[in-house]
Parts: C-alpha cells; sequence; structure tokens
C-alpha cells in the first residue's frame, strides 16, 4: 500500500473542505478509498464525502453548487452540459471511475415463465401482450443503463419504445421494487444484482462486459468553472483518484475493499454481497457462475482516461436510442469537450494509457 507521508502538493483555495458526493455502488470505490486511505490528503486537500439518493439529486446538487464534485454516470456529462431534463451546465470529466460493472437483472416471476434470455424475453413478451406490459428499471433517462438494456432488448426484436415499459428509479431502490413486483427487472450497477440474487427476488441474465466490453461507465464530474477557478485543487483531487484506483484493482486489496464498502455510512450492505462481483465467482443465480476478472475494471488497461472512445460510445448510443427530443442529435465536438483526456494526462504527467482496444462501437 502506498505511503501516507508523501509531499502535499496542493493547497486548498477555501477554509471549506471539497465537497464530492456519490451514489451507494460499488464502482464510488476509488472516491472512497481515496479519503480512507489517505490519498485526498497527501494531495493537501480536505475532502467531505456526501452520500446521495439518486443521479438527478447528485446532479442538481453538482449545478447549483452544494458539491464541488460528483461520482457520475459517463454520460451525465453530456446531458447535463445539454441541459437534458435538468438546468443547462457546462461539465466535464477528467476521470473515469471504471469500466463495465452494470447487470441486467430479472424477476424470478419471469425466470419461471421461462425467460432465459432476449429470444425467450421476446417470446413472452408477445405470449401475454394483451395481459400486461412488462416494466424494466434504468438509473436515468440518458445512461449507459438505458443503453445497455435497450441494446439486449433490440437484439431479439423487441422494440423499447413500444413493447415494454422503462422507468427510472433510483439505484438503491431497484432492489426493493424487484422485491415488491413493482418492476420486472432492471439494469444497474452492483452490489444491488447480487444482492437481488443473494435474497432470490431476481438473476442477472447478462453483464455489461458480455454486452459492451470496455465500455465507460462512472466518471468524477466537474462543472467547467470549477475545473478552470480551482485548477490546482481539480488536479490534486485527479492525482488522489488514480492512486486510489489502482489500489481497488489489486486483488490483494479486494477483501478490504469489500469491508469498507460495506460500512452503514457507504453502501450499508453485507461484505458478502459485495464480494461475489469484486473477487467471485460472480453469482448470476439458479446455478450459474463466472469470474470476475473483467466484471468491473477500476485502472486497468487504461480505464481511468476520458479518452474520445468512451466519449464516442456514449454519444452513438444516445444517438442510436434517440435520447434527444424531435430527432436532434449530440453536437459534433461535445464528447472532446466534455470527456478531457489532456487535463487527466496533465495531473498524472504521463503518455496515454493503452488504447481501447476492446470498447464495442456502435
Amino acid at each position: 500500500m502506498p505511503s501516507l507521508t508523501s509531499k502535499t502538493t496542493a493547497t486548498a483555495s477555501s477554509t471549506r473542505p471539497l465537497r464530492i458526493g456519490f451514489i451507494a455502488l460499488n464502482d464510488a470505490a476509488p472516491i472512497i478509498v481515496a479519503q480512507e486511505q489517505g490519498f485526498f490528503r497527501q494531495q493537501g486537500l480536505r475532502v467531505e464525502l456526501s452520500r446521495e439518493v439518486g443521479w438527478a439529486t447528485i446532479r442538481d446538487k453538482l449545478v447549483y453548487r452544494e458539491l464541488d464534485a460528483t461520482h457520475a454516470l459517463g454520460s451525465m456529462v453530456i446531458s447535463t452540459t445539454l441541459g437534458l431534463n435538468c438546468l443547462p451546465c457546462e461539465c466535464l470529466t477528467a476521470f473515469v471511475l471504471n469500466t463495465n460493472g452494470n447487470c441486467i437483472t430479472l424477476s424470478e416471476d419471469l425466470w419461471k415463465r421461462g425467460v432465459r434470455d432476449a429470444k425467450t424475453m421476446r417470446d413472452e413478451i408477445i405470449r401475454s401482450r394483451h395481459e400486461r406490459t412488462y416494466v424494466f428499471g434504468v438509473v436515468y433517462a440518458h445512461s449507459s443503463h438505458r443503453i445497455h438494456l435497450c441494446d439486449w432488448l433490440r437484439s431479439a426484436g423487441v422494440d423499447p419504445e413500444r413493447d415494454v415499459r422503462v422507468v427510472v428509479v433510483p439505484p438503491p431502490q431497484l432492489f426493493r421494487n424487484l422485491a415488491a413486483g413493482t418492476i420486472d427487472g432492471y439494469c444497474v450497477g452492483d452490489p444491488w444484482n447480487s444482492l437481488a440474487v443473494r435474497e432470490q427476488a431476481g438473476w442477472c441474465v447478462a453483464t455489461s462486459t458480455e454486452l459492451a466490453p470496455g465500455h465507460p461507465e462512472k466518471v468524477v464530474m466537474v462543472s467547467t468553472d470549477f475545473a478552470e477557478q480551482r485548477h490546482d485543487e481539480h488536479m490534486a483531487m485527479i492525482k488522489a483518484l488514480t492512486q486510489a484506483a489502482r489500489l481497488c484493482d489489486d486483488p490483494a486489496f479486494r477483501p478490504e475493499l469489500s469491508r469498507l464498502l460495506a460500512r452503514r455510512e457507504y453502501l450499508n450492505v453485507p461484505a458478502r454481497v459485495i464480494l461475489s462481483s469484486l473477487i467471485g465467482p460472480f453469482d448470476y443465480g439458479h446455478g450459474r457462475t463466472g469470474p470476475t476478472d473483467d466484471f468491473i475494471s477500476f485502472h486497468r488497461d487504461g480505464a481511468n482516461d476520458p479518452t474520445p472512445a468512451k466519449a464516442a460510445w456514449l454519444i452513438n448510443g444516445f444517438n442510436r436510442h434517440r435520447f434527444l427530443p424531435d430527432g436532434k442529435i449530440v453536437p459534433s465536438g461535445l464528447g472532446a469537450r466534455v470527456f478531457r483526456s489532456d487535463l487527466f494526462q496533465q495531473a498524472n504527467q504521463s503518455t496515454s494509457s493503452k488504447n481501447d482496444t476492446s470498447l464495442v462501437h456502435a
């Protein structure tokens, strides 16, 4: 583990701490580890973490300056800058927290009805179309989760805009809604898939690694004003997060990481649930297990670099599934404006990480 006695490299611009928001998900790990292991302190930062209930809340708190930086969906940097369902705010990311890490989880009722994959899901939708409309949850209207779910449904000829209902539910509430029967499935990051399997409320039909290997997932989002006006603090934060992400990918640290994330102030779920996707074997439910080597990447294979390829994957999904109104598409050049690889490289004073050779493009 890195020493905690390194010389600090930044001085806070004010007496108050840097306020960083997060959602109760495994992929908040680099933020939590940077705080708990002293990496922020090494860089001369005083940081206050704030657990938030959902992505709309955390977005609005950044827009209205209640937070300085946030754990965010990569897609939120795009949607917030464009003002999709929110006040427009120029945002950017200079750090990707992880690649991969999502699952599509379906109800036990669908398993009993014979659903095993996208094709049998289509068959069940056709069979019961006069009886009910199936409802699926995603965490945000403009998200990688909605891209995964729509791609999975469309792969079998299901139109997600006409054949089913897709609703937005905050990540920690998805499991409760599945268990209560108010939704029939969802796409989310762990631990909310593993918890559904453990409690026998659902089962995982596909991971995002299987659907779109190497896709960008969560990022640290800041306003453009923050990045410009508090440049030194921003760079120090990126350095600390890089150290933390590297540690999160160390297999020897994963058991300790699961215990840390499990704490009441962070995810507040049993550590053994978190372990399923961090160490494995990953439990899909109904006797199927698999390795976790590529389930989530916090640092390896250039995960942290917000490259043009990562932005392009999200923008392709926005355009493919018509996330913008009135047939509009994401403006050309927006990806490079909001996914700032140059700032990541500047913070870490290194050459570009590996190319995203595993990234699936639309």
